[in-house]
């Protein structure tokens, strides 16, 4: 479920728990904006309004309320204002509001239960880009846990289909000891990028060994202790280096399986987000594993799935950071301080309108899966000093902290040869720049290509290729960090598609 209920609320279960209410009453408030509604409803607490209240999750009972009105204080009114209107307009705001009731949420889970999809657990999931490329080609989630509680948020509520119960924040090392609790069938795949860190020992024999890659070992026997029929694994471009060596630890992986001792064989390539028609030059490394006994029954290589999904690619639009920032709001920087997580006219709203929904842009079609979205979620552009911003006027596209024309302002130009890109202006024309977790830091390798601000991450996650009403909770810059670890579900999707072909000729054999 989304909500806890108020009361019993632990630190964090209220910091979210405040952000939820927050969300769900400015929900309220541009659903009003977008069909020039006022919203006049009193805050008068009605029985109506009171089980609408148990239905949202927020109180088991009015033992509650009171609770509530202290947690909430100030907010208190203008929430109870928003969940009357939804009890009075209640057809009319379900397409906005429903992924913030926990009654519907768990309508939506009974129908996943009944299906009878392809399985998938995600370990490491993030904010979930890669369980949301396998979900729209039809694979079903039935576990997914990271150790990031942000994370976990971002994944629970775009992620409605999938229990609380099973996303779990929590240390792979540790929850390795309890995982046959939460699998209880067959998984047809097992997917992740655990961090890998330790590639700069180059005198030791096997530098994966290095202990901080110690979370890719605990993947490993996760896979080993599940035993799916196919793994997907992704990583930085520089895990290349250890590439063989990953490859012989999926081959030492046994499981005794109907008599049977098997393992699995594992290729793998650095793929490249844009031949996925991702608006982003972002390369990845990606490793496919297929465990014995499916290669056999299939007659099938782990590398002739790279050439099916490179041949997939072949007729692929590519798109440039154009098609993914345009019909979207224009923004200026922020120019006050610690303002960032404040709404501005000027600057942008955490929720708002958008006015540019109905444009057809096919880059916009192809993340949104062709839906149109009303409301415009984290385009908000961050705060930014006045040096910088002049830094950010002077450049023109292409242009990196070296240049002459901001020679004279350039605070950083004893490190420029180390970080001439820290301060870097994007081509308009060309795919983006790799989009990174450093933007949570600040934005200066991301400059707009034509306003005076570093970009947004509402368009940060276009480029990655999330659909538009993909909501990043967290604070501002937590959202940054989230888009820039996750996969393009895209991209996710190109390779989800060819293995969803495999397994779905296994069932039919």
């Amino acid at each position: 479920m989304i909500f806890n209920c108020v009361t019993g609320l632990d630190k964090s279960e209220k910091r979210f728990f405040l952000e939820e209410i927050d969300v769900f009453t400015r929900l309220i408030e541009v659903f009003c904006e977008r069909n020039n509604i006022k919203n006049t409803e009193d805050s008068i607490l009605t029985p109506d309004v009171y089980n609408e209240l148990i239905e949202i999750g927020v109180i088991n009972s009015r033992s509650d309320l009171d609770e509530l009105k202290k947690v909430l204080k100030k907010d208190y009114d203008s929430f109870i204002r928003a969940v009357k209107f939804c009890v009075n307009n209640k057809e009319d705001t379900y397409g906005t509001i429903w992924k913030l009731y926990n009654s519907e949420r768990k309508k939506v889970q009974e129908k996943a239960k009944e299906k009878h999809n392809l399985t998938l657990v995600d370990f490491f999931c993030g904010a979930g880009g890669l369980s949301l490329g396998f979900l729209q080609e039809g694979f079903n989630v039935k576990l997914a846990s990271d150790i990031e509680d942000v994370c976990i948020q971002t994944y629970k509520y775009n992620h409605p289909e999938l229990p609380s119960s099973k996303l779990i924040q929590e240390d792979i090392r540790d929850f390795i000891y309890y995982i046959d609790d939460y699998i209880d069938e067959q998984i047809d795949i097992v997917v992740g990028g655990p961090p890998c860190q330790g590639f700069s020992t180059a005198n030791q024999r096997r530098i994966i060994d290095d202990p901080r890659n110690e979370l890719y070992k605990y993947f490993l026997m996760m896979v080993e202790k599940i035993a799916p029929k196919f793994v997907v694994m992704e990583n930085v471009k520089g895990m290349l280096k250890v590439a063989d060596q990953v490859v012989e630890d999926y081959a030492a992986i046994t499981i005794k399986k109907n008599g049977e001792t098997l393992s699995y064989k594992v290729a793998y390539e650095v793929l490249k987000s844009n031949e996925f028609s991702v608006a982003q030059n972002r390369q990845r490394l990606i490793y496919i594993a297929v465990r014995s006994d499916i290669c056999e029954k299939l007659n099938l290589s782990p590398e002739e799935i790279f050439i099916k999904i490179k041949e997939n690619n072949k007729d692929k639009p590519v798109y440039v950071l154009h098609d993914a920032l345009k019909d979207i709001k224009k923004l200026d920087s922020n120019r006050i301080k610690n303002s960032n997580n404040i709404d501005s006219e000027t600057a942008g709203k955490k929720i708002d309108v958008n006015y540019d929904e109905n444009h057809n842009n096919p880059y916009l079609n192809l993340i949104n899966n062709n839906r149109k979205i009303p409301y415009l979620y984290n385009h908000k552009a961050r705060y930014c000093n006045d040096n910088n911003y002049e830094i950010y006027r002077r450049l023109n596209q292409g242009d990196d902290a070296t240049d002459e024309k901001i020679k004279d302002i350039m605070l950083y130009s004893h490190r420029n040869h180390i970080f001439k890109d820290k301060y870097f202006k994007l081509f308009d024309d060309k795919p983006c720049r790799t989009i990174t977790a450093h933007l949570k830091v600040d934005g200066h390798s991301h400059i707009h290509p034509f306003q005076i601000r570093s970009i947004t991450p509402r368009e940060a996650a276009r480029v990655q290729s999330f659909p538009d009403d993909y909501f990043f909770w967290g604070a501002y810059t937590k959202t940054y960090m989230q888009i820039g670890n996750a996969v393009p579900p895209v991209m996710a999707r190109g390779i989800a598609k060819v293995i969803k072909n495999y397994l779905v000729g296994l069932e039919n054999e």
